[in-house]
């Protein structure tokens, strides 16, 4: 049975849209629990503190990037069946599932990388519809 799928992602949140066999559409909503990462340009540290925020910061950088790759790979445990991937959404999340995807051998089912802004979910049901069955 053919099965297509169409994916919106941000770091915190991705909607998977499966199209199984004849049309069926599958929408799942997926969250990542994750808080907003704060970097800082340019940071005004006092040549005391630094490698101890340095440490802090690489660490905070660590826990959010796990995090991440946790996520990610929930991600693709309901997609990795598909025959054809198509990635879209506003930020670096999608190009970073997309790396994580050619690591795990699944790059090859990817069929587009698009950057779009926020969606509503009937907003990318109907993007994978087009894209897919059109």
């Amino acid at each position: 049975m053919k099965r297509v799928v169409g994916l919106w992602i941000d770091h915190r949140k991705a909607v998977i849209v499966a199209i199984v066999g004849e049309g069926k559409e599958i929408i799942l909503t997926m969250k990542s629990h994750m808080e907003p990462h704060v970097r800082f340009a340019g940071s005004s540290r006092s040549k005391g503190n630094q490698s101890l925020e340095a440490t802090s910061e690489d660490m905070r950088d660590r826990r959010f990037a796990d995090h991440l790759n946790t996520f990610y790979d929930e991600v693709i445990s309901h997609i990795h069946e598909a025959e054809s991937i198509l990635l879209f959404g506003p930020g670096e999340a999608k190009g970073e599932l997309e790396k994580r995807l050619e690591s795990k051998g699944l790059g090859t089912r990817i069929v587009g990388v698009e950057t779009i802004d926020k969606m509503t979910d009937s907003q990318i049901a109907a993007k994978v519809r087009q894209h897919f069955l059109e």
